[in-house]
Order: C-alpha cells, then sequence, then structure tokens
C-alpha cells in the first residue's frame, strides 16, 4: 500500500511536502504536509517544477518546503544547517516542552551528528543538552557504545522509550516556524502598481520607508529613494550585488522599481523591527545576559544585521 501511494504513472515520488503551502501565484501548487511530489526539473534554484502525486497537477512548488523521500530532511527532528547555538534557541522557545529534540548536523565531526534536547533542572531552570551521536565502520550510529543502532530512526525510537543515560526521554520534535516563502520568480523589477504602500516605518536622509504588500498577498518593507539622491544605473548596479548577498540572518533584498520616481527598493519585512527597537520593547527587557551576549556574539563573528 505504502508503494502504491508513493507511485504514479509507474514512477516513485521524489519530494514530500514538510509545510502545508497556499499557492499565490498562477503557476503554483498547493498542497498539504505529507504530499508527494515528482520533480519534473532539476532545478537548484528556489522554485521546482513539480507534479502533486494524488491529483496529477503540475506546477512549481517553494524548494524549502519539501524534502528528499526517504532521506534525513522529510524528518521532522532532522534540522540540517543548525549549530549549537541556534538549537538552543529554537528548543528554548515557548512552544516546545521538556524532552523536545532535533537531531542536526555536527559542527566539529564532520559526516557525525548531535542530538540536543530540551532538559529541565529545578535549580538551573530550563537548558538544552547536547550529545554527540557517533557512527560505526559499518555505518551504524551510537551516543553511547553500550547500545547501538542501524539507523537515527532507531536510535529516536529507543530514547523515545527508554532514559539510559539522556537528561530526557524524547517526546517530540522541536517545534519551528514554517520558512518564508521564496520570492516571485523572475520578479525582480516589478510595477509600482502592484505594491500598496500601508504604513510609514521611517525616514532617513535618502527617503523613507514603508510597509506595504506585494500583489495583495505579500508583507513587504519599500524604500523609497528621494529624487535625484542616487540615479537608476548607479542604483541599479548597487542593487544587482546586494541581490546575490543572501544569507538566513541577512535583510534580503527582493525586487525594485526604477521605471519612474521615486525609485522603490523592495526587502523582506522584519516584524519585529531593528534591532535597536526589539531591544528597547517589552520583550527585549525581558532577555536574560546570556541571550545578549549570543546577539552580541552573533553580530560580532558574522557582521550581520538580521537578527529575528
Amino acid at each position: 500500500m505504502f508503494a502504491d501511494l508513493l507511485s504514479c504513472r509507474g514512477r516513485e515520488a521524489d519530494l514530500v511536502a514538510l509545510y502545508d503551502y497556499d499557492g499565490v501565484h498562477p503557476e503554483d501548487l498547493t498542497f498539504r504536509k505529507g504530499d508527494y511530489f515528482q520533480l519534473l526539473e532539476d532545478r537548484s534554484g528556489e522554485w521546482w517544477h513539480a507534479r502533486l502525486i494524488h491529483t496529477g497537477e503540475e506546477g512549481y512548488i517553494p524548494s524549502n518546503y519539501v524534502g528528499k523521500v526517504n532521506s534525513l530532511e522529510s524528518e521532522e527532528w532532522y534540522f540540517k544547517a543548525v549549530g549549537r547555538k541556534e538549537a538552543e534557541r529554537q528548543l528554548l522557545s515557548p512552544e516546545n516542552q521538556i524532552g523536545a529534540f532535533m537531531i542536526r548536523d555536527s559542527e566539529t565531526m564532520k559526516g557525525c551528528y548531535s542530538l540536543s534536547v530540551r532538559d529541565f533542572n529545578p535549580q538551573t531552570g530550563n537548558a538544552v543538552k547536547h550529545y554527540k551521536i557517533r557512527t560505526l565502520d559499518d555505518g551504524g550510529f551510537y551516543v553511547s557504545p553500550r547500545r547501538t543502532f542501524k539507523t537515527l530512526h532507531d536510535l529516536v525510537h529507543y530514547y523515545q522509550n527508554n532514559l539510559d543515560g539522556l537528561c530526557q526521554k524524547l517526546t517530540t520534535a522541536c517545534k519551528s516556524s514554517r520558512p518564508e516563502k521564496p520570492w516571485e520568480k523572475d520578479a525582480w523589477e516589478v510595477s509600482r502598481d502592484s505594491l500598496n504602500l500601508e504604513k510609514k516605518l521611517g525616514a532617513g536622509q535618502f527617503g523613507d520607508v514603508w510597509l506595504a504588500t506585494y500583489n495583495g498577498h505579500t508583507q513587504v518593507a519599500v524604500k523609497t529613494m528621494k529624487p535625484g539622491s542616487m540615479s537608476p544605473e548607479a542604483f541599479l548596479e548597487e542593487a544587482n550585488m546586494m541581490k546575490t548577498l543572501q544569507h538566513e540572518r541577512l535583510v534580503r533584498l527582493h525586487a525594485v522599481v526604477t521605471q519612474g520616481e521615486p525609485i522603490f527598493i523592495i526587502t523582506e519585512y522584519m516584524q519585529k523591527g531593528s534591532l535597536l527597537d526589539f531591544l528597547k520593547s517589552d520583550e527585549g527587557n525581558s532577555l536574560k545576559v546570556p541571550q545578549l551576549i549570543d546577539f552580541s556574539a552573533q553580530v560580532r563573528r558574522q557582521g550581520l544585521r538580521k537578527v529575528f
């Protein structure tokens, strides 16, 4: 029955949905977590052409919403590119309870993994404990050499039912927010009419910043350049360079409007504002010293502007 579910027209599924997605563009597929796809076009970009198996529909899907079938990427408890500090931030978020866990790639041992578990101690409060998952020559895994497992799935299942040296039995996979949808395909120079400026967020020497909605479905931040402050040619040269700078901690440049004035710069919208504004807020004032030190270390280490 499982094989029938994964097959379509004689071919097995390539991808499984990790999150729900409601299509917002005419060529998008709408799907739900657990749906299966055939990959029709092997692309390295943010949008993949695929067929939704249970309906036969074809269209584009955001690549960060899916994982390869029967791979670690399709497991809720596997967090591929998460470091130790980021694991602690996610596991200590309010929606996660004691015993919440994740398995992530080891930062210090290539080819190995780490198990991170939310713990609670009456004296010290909430904390996260980390355990190395080592590999065997035959491909097996272990936390303690007295108990080995053929797969990571076997390891997780065992520690969900047995403490056996861990701080807590594993309960549920760490809850994480749905990833940000990629920007619309090939939408670099967009129409001024596609933006509805709703609320002024700030003003500066070269222009104002607005909260806006793009095409009625995506919130963005729009910086309006004061006429004469920069030529369209100089701006586009700089914007094209900025578009290549993509990092999860960097405010992302989505698109521009250069036909007419003022020029618009369209970036992702940061709900909690700048780091300075956040630190002045009630939520920022409640942060503990270790969290503030972590913020400072990120800024110093990476030189990046996006924290949330």
